[in-house]
């Protein structure tokens, strides 16, 4: 009983994932279904904003919260719907809301099995993330090749806390949905002659190194705090 208790958490996650599964959303997260929408989701836009921008916020969130695949879609999609800077805005809201629920869970419900298994092993690691946790977390967040997923489970299940891992996901997400959504921005006019955006721009050296640079001076923190620290 002890141990269904434990995993409680979880529960909300598999709900989210099997009604994904059975609303077809993995289908429905296709540019060519964008494009075949596209007008009717402006018209809905155009005539219940906020509604709409809450819906928006919502399937963001449920998308991180499961790890289901197509958040990028969303992300470009944002741009084209509501605008890069309000668009950008609601992506970072939904995504940092759904990297909150799965680190919830994670945390109630797997961290301490995997304390049990690795006993000390991971000491270290885990010290030097609870000291440093806002400036590796915020790092991992500026670069793009990082899976999302991998960052919102590997600090809940290494006892990173809520704030800093909050925090540093709201900000490091920032720059790659600006990119993202000014992309979308444009892409009513590549979606109506039958193309696709180019999501590799982000990896363009001068997107890319910027945000590589953005990601070490993060780190600036954490390496003036180990070399303080006596011997």
């Amino acid at each position: 009983m002890r141990t269904l208790r434990r995993f409680w958490p979880l529960l909300p996650i598999l709900a989210l994932l099997a009604g994904a599964s059975a609303l077809g959303l993995r289908d429905e997260l296709d540019w060519g279904r964008l494009a075949a929408r596209q007008a009717g989701l402006q018209a809905l836009i155009e005539n219940h904003p906020s509604a709409m921008a809450l819906g928006f916020v919502a399937l963001y969130a449920g998308c991180v919260a499961v790890s289901f695949p197509g958040a990028v879609v969303l992300t470009v999609s944002s741009g084209l719907l509501f605008g890069p800077i309000l668009g950008s805005a609601l992506t970072v809201t939904g995504a940092t809301a759904g990297s909150v629920i799965i680190f919830l869970a994670a945390r109630g419900a797997l961290a301490p099995m995997l304390a049990r298994q690795v006993g000390t092993r991971l000491d270290w690691f885990r010290d030097g993330l609870a000291r440093n946790a806002f400036s590796y977390i915020l790092a991992c967040r500026l670069i793009p090749v990082i899976p999302f997923w991998l960052i919102n489970l590997a600090p809940a299940l290494l006892g990173a806390r809520l704030a800093p891992f909050a925090l540093a996901t709201f900000l490091g997400i920032i720059p790659a949905s600006l990119v993202y959504a000014s992309l979308g921005a444009g892409l009513g006019t590549i979606l109506a002659a039958g193309g696709q955006p180019d999501l590799t721009l982000i990896l363009s050296p001068p997107i890319l190194l910027p945000l590589l640079g953005l990601a070490a001076l993060a780190l600036v923190p954490a390496i003036w705090k180990a070399r303080r620290r006596p011997g």
